[in-house]
């Protein structure tokens, strides 16, 4: 574990506190007049979702919790949650709805997802930057309608909720940002 300055608290950097292991939601820097710089947080806990906001000053020493990363395939979701597979060792690994967060409306099975691991136990999953999806449910396209019109809602193969424009339809194939949840093109 290595010690950091609240100073190097990033969005999504991972922090034990307590004993416990929390991921960064939300920070934001202040600096109130001429009273010291702080560093407000709002964190969740990875083991009991808790969130929880937390102020430290600059003179305060936090430690960064070893996460590794591996590649590994997503096999199938059951009420334990989601299951991982590492390819090289065939290691399976569990990672829960609390954890998964919304990268589950990215994944299909037999997708390459990078899983967070700490001290053996899978604690986060980052999904692909941009994935193809199938539109299972929109509004039936207007005739005369352009790209330029008002954008309309659709439901994807996964359950993500995107607009799309209103020349899309349903069993098209479309590219969503998994950053924004936007529409990027139709796929090819």
């Amino acid at each position: 574990m290595s010690i950091i300055g609240p100073n190097e608290i990033r969005k999504g950097i991972k922090l034990e506190i307590d004993g416990q292991l929390f991921v960064v939601t939300d920070f934001k820097h202040i600096a109130p007049g001429n009273w010291r710089a702080m560093v407000e947080t709002t964190m969740k806990s990875l083991k009991t979702g808790q969130v929880l906001k937390k102020t430290f000053r600059m003179s305060d020493q936090l430690t960064r919790a070893e996460v590794t990363e591996q590649k590994m395939n997503y096999l199938y979701k059951d009420a334990d949650g989601y299951h991982f597979m590492d390819n090289t060792s065939y290691e399976q690994f569990v990672v829960s709805e609390e954890l998964i967060g919304d990268v589950k409306f990215y994944i299909k099975e037999e997708d390459e997802c990078t899983v967070q691991i700490h001290e053996g136990i899978a604690i986060g999953v980052e999904g692909p930057m941009f994935v193809t999806l199938e539109v299972t449910d929109t509004q039936p396209q207007v005739k005369g309608a352009t790209a330029s019109s008002s954008y309309k809602p659709a439901t994807l193969s996964t359950g993500l909720q995107v607009k799309v424009p209103p020349f899309i339809n349903i069993g098209d194939k479309i590219k969503v940002d998994t950053r924004t949840n936007e529409y990027v093109e139709r796929a090819k």
